[in-house]
């Protein structure tokens, strides 16, 4: 099979394997158009709070919004209760038209983990078992009230385990499978290891070959280039690539990737292209949130967008202090 490849999540088609990750604080809508623009196969939302979905708290409407230009795309939540996470995924059913529901199992925020979501489920294949069981048949049942939305697969995102001590990957794709996930992703690092130190893509090769092609398996974890996906691909034999820190400030890695899959080399774009779709996604966040509450959201993405660039530390202390469209123009005149 080719490197770059249609990839079926259930009954979802998608046309490659080259996903975007659900990444809090970048992954917004207007990212995730950017990421689609220059070829990006599949996108999850910034995760959603499913005690805040519950609750009714009107700032996951935005974070759960598809960008205009996605042919399809994941909404991410979070939770450490089955009962709560089963009307969660009704209520995003109610208030998208998303194609997929994906279950956060991996992130090692504390005030995440503590509520017994994100990588406790990494720790506690119990639960996890409970909370995809039951967000699986909530779907199923919702999809069955209304007939005339196509059936939602469920998806889940997990680490490798807790620690050093306790890798549990495993027990967590074995609890996966039995609640019928239909595609499981792997951050080859534990909820100790945070970001740091290396992904173990020897673990993602095991958990390939645990599965034995049941369901789809998701790489993530080092895939900062072109390269390093299509070693992802041919060593661990996943069946696609979901790019997250390294995409910051760069949906051009999609469009590298392809070329670099597909025919072996890649050109880079300029900075001049680069900072061109920083403004894309800033005119985006103003048209949804105003400018100043855009301009101070876009301060991390602008510094993202301007790595490598010459004098780039001087321009992200200008960056850090810009509140209006304007100032950034002027920051960044020499690239307009």
């Amino acid at each position: 099979m080719e490197l770059f490849h249609p990839v079926d999540i259930g009954p979802l088609h998608l046309d490659g394997n080259l996903f975007l990750a659900p990444i809090a604080g970048y992954s917004d809508r207007a990212f995730r158009s950017l990421c689609v623009e220059c070829g990006a196969s599949f996108c999850t939302t910034e995760m959603v709070s499913a005690e805040a979905l519950v609750r009714k708290n009107q700032k996951t409407d935005s974070l759960m919004k598809r960008s205009p230009n996605e042919k399809a795309y994941a909404v991410q939540i979070f939770g450490g209760k089955a009962e709560t996470m089963a009307q969660a995924a009704r209520i995003v059913l109610e208030k998208t038209d998303c194609e997929c529901i994906d279950i956060n199992g991996g992130c090692p925020v504390p005030k995440i983990v503590k509520t017994g979501a994100g990588s406790m489920l990494s720790k506690e294949p119990d639960r996890l078992l409970a909370i995809v069981s039951s967000v699986k048949k909530s779907v199923e049942e919702y999809c069955s009230e209304h007939p005339q939305r196509k059936i939602v697969p469920v998806t889940v995102k997990i680490r490798s385990g807790w620690d050093s001590s306790s890798i549990m990957w495993k027990e967590c794709t074995q609890a996966a499978l039995e609640a019928r996930a239909d595609a499981i992703t792997i951050h080859a690092r534990t909820r100790a290891q945070g970001y740091s130190g290396k992904a173990d893509w020897n673990l993602q090769a095991e958990m390939v070959d645990f599965v034995a092609g049941r369901i789809p398996v998701f790489g993530s974890g080092d895939a900062f280039t072109p390269e390093d996906a299509k070693r992802m691909l041919e060593e661990t034999r996943c069946d696609a690539v979901m790019f997250a820190r390294g995409a910051m400030g760069d949906p051009f890695l999609f469009s590298r990737t392809i070329q670099y899959l597909t025919k072996g080399s890649y050109e880079t774009e300029t900075p001049k292209e680069r900072i061109a779709a920083g403004f894309r996604e800033l005119a985006i966040n103003i048209e949804e949130q105003g400018e100043l509450g855009a301009c101070l959201q876009m301060r991390k993405k602008f510094c993202a967008y301007s790595s490598g660039l010459q004098g780039g530390a001087r321009l992200r202390a200008r960056i850090v202090e810009a509140k209006t469209q304007e100032e950034y123009r002027s920051i960044f005149e020499q690239y307009i």
